[in-house]
């Protein structure tokens, strides 16, 4: 037993190492509304993140990117003006004895290329057969379109397996969850298992699959799927006083995750720009949602925007909040959270008071998704919204969390 207690330390201190993202694909057969989603819960390296509108070849497209990447080259989830949307997870059981002439790590060059040009599943399967051997990959794709197609894709440098998420033969719950290894990949190599068990626990509690839930239970899931323990749940701190630490790794909530993408996509009957991107821009306990369109540069909201390199407002101010959870700076202290500022029984935790007001946006969107349902999408319509919202979400972390967000004005 203490052999075996051993080597999961050492396999759990590994794997914190690789980047490492947590997803599904949910067909419409088993959501609340029959209309698709795509999940990623990012983990990378790369904590600075932004959010990018761009004029494709053929397909304009709305897309998470890396601070650092000013020309917005690598695209890391995302949808375009067509309704079909994209994301991936690495995966490290793939290409096993297998030599690509192009550098590894092209999934982002990939994902845009692939908002660029692609329409539905159709295509985007025409496009990896065309160019096989031409990227450097290893990923689970996850890819919905606006006909009411939902696959996962395992690619490789030359192949690709399929897996159709609307077939109740592949698919009987109606969904599939990767994390950081491959079902057609080298047996019992990868990342990610725990992850993957406790997403799929979590979701095989729910008799429908809501955006609600996505945002709420899944992407700020704290229950380790190993030890079995909740965050969220009792035993829990007193109050933001209380000093008592957890050590922090393989939750589905990491140290290292970055940002969430949930896109909610449409009916076969429906405007495909009426697909949604509910944005979490940041480290999750401590950002709220913000829901966008693909409309045009300037209906994305300016504090969800880098301009000149610089952090987009939000997830700057995400990203000090984050701090906050991790005080501990000497030695291995990012992995120690300090569990009251999350979450206590006062509820005067940050992830109690974001939960909440979050609440009242997904509210408000709803009802804005209602209306444009009936009498179709108005720029009007959606910036009226974006300003309820930028003033709604400001007037949050000034009263509640202490904290400004930036105006266009200050960066």
């Amino acid at each position: 037993m203490r052999h075996l207690l051993l080597l999961i330390l050492i396999f759990t201190s590994l794997s914190s190492l690789l980047p490492a993202c947590t997803s599904a694909v949910i067909s419409g057969r088993s959501t609340d509304d029959g209309r698709p989603l795509l999940w990623k819960h990012r983990d990378t390296g790369h904590l600075e993140n932004k959010l990018v509108f761009a004029k494709g070849a053929r397909y304009d497209f709305v897309g998470v990117a890396n601070t650092s990447d000013t020309l917005s080259r690598q695209i890391w989830m995302g949808a375009n003006s067509v309704g079909l949307a994209i994301m991936n997870t690495a995966s490290y059981n793939l290409n096993e004895g297998q030599v690509c002439d192009v550098p590894d790590d092209q999934e982002g060059l990939f994902m845009r290329a692939v908002l660029e040009h692609c329409s539905d599943l159709n295509d985007f399967e025409t496009f990896m057969d065309t160019s096989s051997g031409r990227w450097g990959l290893a990923a689970n794709f996850g890819v919905i379109d606006a006909k009411g197609g939902a696959a996962y894709y395992e690619k490789g440098y030359f192949d690709y397996t399929k897996y159709d998420v609307t077939d109740p033969e592949i698919a009987p719950d109606g969904y599939l969850i990767r994390t950081n290894f491959s079902i057609s990949g080298v047996e019992d190599k990868g990342s990610g298992f725990i992850r993957y068990g406790v997403t799929t626990e979590l979701f095989q509690q729910q008799e429908a699959i809501s955006v609600e839930f996505m945002l709420e239970a899944a992407t700020r899931n704290l229950k380790h799927g190993l030890m079995g323990n909740d965050l969220r749940a009792e035993p829990l701190p007193a109050d933001s006083h209380d000093e008592r630490f957890v050590l922090f790794q393989d939750y589905v909530v990491r140290q290292a995750s970055a940002s969430t993408l949930l896109i909610q996509g449409v009916l076969p009957t429906e405007d495909p720009l009426l697909t949604t991107l509910w944005t979490i821009l940041g480290w999750q306990p401590v950002t709220l949602v913000t829901p966008v369109w693909v409309r045009s540069t300037g209906l994305l909201p300016e504090y969800l925007v880098s301009r000149d390199g610089a952090p987009a407002p939000l997830n700057a101010v995400a990203l000090a909040l984050k701090a906050q959870c991790f005080p501990v700076e000497r030695g291995n202290g990012q992995d120690y959270l300090a569990h009251s500022k999350l979450t206590n029984r006062a509820g005067d935790g940050i992830l109690d008071l974001i939960l909440p007001a979050e609440r009242s946006i997904i509210s408000k969107t709803f009802k804005l998704q209602q209306k444009w349902r009936k009498k179709g999408t108005r720029d009007r319509d959606l910036k009226r919204f974006n300003n309820w919202m930028e003033a709604y979400i400001r007037d949050f972390y000034r009263n509640k969390l202490n904290q400004d967000i930036a105006g266009p004005e200050e960066y």
